[in-house]
């Protein structure tokens, strides 16, 4: 059950008979301080020698009763005065008001019973500061996330948070959440994504910090693959064996497909068989495929039991052994899973091409001990895409680096490591990723992992795996553009409640009576979730209340110079892709004055 946050008036505004009052006391204080600033300019100016007293209120009361006569011409020339330097300073604050209310969206009013101040000093500045010079970081004290509405105060999250956000589609993630992170980065960024714009626009700038790697099977970012990455190398003994074939499984099945209880687990223990002896005998990943297509062929059996693995040996022949149809089935199914290593131009990335390969090898090993290096992993999504590869790559990125962190002071990496995991439901299904969450904060391996709904997280890791993950996240963040009940039902509970103040009066037999109730109201209910607008966000923090905040697009950002002129470089289409930078943020405003002007008519 919620609780109420507050106990005072709806964020509404103030009631009437307030509003006259206030009326009331600033066109008294305006014209008492007009006429006591014309009594006593004037009669100085008339050089009358009149002595004005100093209460404000005596000179108009004795100007009234006659006991002070006004200044002639000088009073008449000093009201002037100051009533056009009144009707100046009332356009400049109406001016003002009216440029800051096109920044406010019909949600912003209730910004004012979520959290500020003390409520949120865990994200604040100051505090990632902290923790970024107890940790021995330098440069960025963490992820900036946005500023709060009410304040205009900047919020982080420090190197020690984990991120999940969930943004609809077009609502700005790329460009207010994935684009700053990476920019913004200390040490070596990961990313992952099934669109080249994160690409294009960050690559020149993080090239200055290190080395820049893409990975793009499928040619998303028309990127020569001027370099390979051999899976097998992430294989050492059977456990990683089978970590790899559970990316191929889980890469190769449509969302919410149904899987086989027999031989699915059966075709994935087989491919972890075929992997892990691959790897013992220095051959291509390819290889596997090959041997997949022969359900006869021993070779691999002989090799796993030549290097002393009997038992996984064992396991192979078993299938090979079977009847026609339980073998066929079984290596059909594993079949599926590698399904990606027939793609050529996939091939190529991560096979050599001949022994007179000059290409650079990646090692993930070598990339997190570089400091600053930056790898993307493109992919596009469904089945036969390059996902399962692209999964093997970051696991082996992320891996490494914990193990680094292992053999580091205080059990952390000296610098994080920033994991961008850009629509990672479509392109990096790693399963195991909801009950690691949580250790790798601990590990300086800090992980933002962006969705574009809930039930998209569910379709991966189940119900109970999308909830874990939820929870594991130090900092959650919502963007609108998702229409799901229970998740935003969810949100709504978390905010809270606030208790509205209302008044009705009512007049009997010539008496007036006022009465006021209290209203328990949702903070905000599902529709103004749902329609949350551009260029506002939702923050949930471990430990602090929940708060609405304005996104900080690059195009706002210190590096926006740098940003064009990578996309210019780099992007077919960037005069294009400029332009509708410019135009979505154009948009976002265009939305917040519209936003307003409907709560305020």
């Amino acid at each position: 059950m919620s609780r109420p946050t507050n106990r005072r008036r709806d964020p509404g505004g103030l009631s009437g008979e307030a509003v006259l009052v206030w009326v009331a006391v600033v066109v008294t204080a305006l014209v008492t301080g007009t006429v006591y600033a014309a009594m006593h300019l004037g009669h100085r100016l008339a050089g009358t020698g009149v002595e004005v007293p100093a209460d404000p209120f005596a000179v108009v009361l004795g100007l009234l009763g006659g006991d002070l006569i006004w200044p002639g011409a000088a009073g008449w020339w000093v009201l002037s005065g100051v009533a056009v330097l009144l009707l100046g300073l009332s356009v400049l604050v109406g001016v003002v008001v009216y440029r800051l209310r096109r920044r406010r969206s019909r949600v912003d009013r209730a910004a004012s019973w979520m959290g500020r101040g003390r409520d949120i000093e865990d994200l604040s500045r100051r505090s990632a500061d902290t923790k970024a010079r107890r940790l021995g970081v330098e440069g960025a004290p963490g992820v900036l996330i946005g500023r709060t509405v009410t304040t205009g105060q900047q919020l982080w999250g420090s190197w020690e948070d984990m991120h999940i956000d969930i943004w609809g589609p077009r609502t700005g993630k790329t460009t207010s959440r994935a684009i700053p992170a990476i920019l913004e980065a200390p040490g070596a960024v990961l990313v992952t994504s099934n669109k080249r714009d994160v690409v294009d626009a960050t690559r020149d700038v993080r090239a200055a910090a290190g080395p820049v790697w893409v990975f793009d099977p499928q040619e998303i970012a028309l990127e020569e693959p001027t370099w390979w990455w051999n899976p097998l190398t992430y294989v050492t003994d059977e456990v990683r064996a089978a970590r790899l074939a559970e990316h191929f499984a889980a890469g190769s099945r449509d969302p919410g497909a149904r899987t086989d209880a027999y031989f699915d687990p059966a075709g994935q223990d087989l491919l972890a068989g075929l992997l892990l002896a691959a790897a013992l005998d220095h051959r291509p990943i390819t290889e596997v495929y090959t041997w997949l297509t022969r359900p006869t062929d021993e070779t691999a059996i002989d090799i796993l039991r030549d290097h002393g693995y009997t038992l996984t040996a064992d396991q192979v022949a078993g299938v090979v052994a079977a009847p026609d149809k339980q073998r066929g089935g079984i290596f059909g199914t594993a079949m599926q899973m590698a399904s990606c290593l027939t793609n050529r131009q996939a091939a190529r990335w991560v096979t050599p091409q001949g022994p007179a390969d000059t290409r650079r090898q990646l090692s993930a090993q070598d990339f997190v001990r570089a400091d600053g290096g930056t790898l993307y992993s493109l992919s596009k999504e469904g089945r036969g895409s390059a996902g399962p590869l692209v999964t093997a790559l970051t696991v082996a990125v992320v891996e490494a680096a914990e193990e680094l962190a292992a053999r580091s002071a205080g059990g952390r990496l000296a610098t994080p490591l920033l994991g961008v995991l850009d629509e990672a439901a479509n392109v990096c299904r790693w399963r195991d990723l909801p009950n690691l969450y949580s250790h790798y904060g601990s590990r300086g391996i800090v992980l933002m992992t962006i969705l574009q709904s809930w039930s998209q997280g569910v379709e991966v890791w189940g119900e109970a795996g999308m909830r874990k993950l939820w929870s594991a996240s130090n900092v959650k963040v919502y963007g609108g553009g998702v229409d799901e009940d229970a998740f935003l039902e969810h949100l709504s509970k978390v905010i809270g409640d606030y208790d509205r103040l209302s008044s009705s009066t009512s007049h009997a037999r010539g008496h007036r009576t006022v009465s006021h109730q209290l209203h328990r109201q949702r903070i905000l209910d599902v529709s103004d979730l749902a329609a949350l607008p551009k260029g506002r966000a939702l923050v949930l923090s471990s430990g602090s209340r929940p708060t609405l905040v304005r996104t900080l697009p690059w195009m706002t950002g210190p590096h926006a110079t740098a940003v064009k002129a990578s996309i210019t470089a780099h992007d077919p289409q960037a005069e294009r892709t400029i332009n509708e930078a410019a135009t979505q943020l154009a948009a976002v405003e265009a939305t917040l004055q519209a936003h307003e002007t409907e709560a305020h008519p």
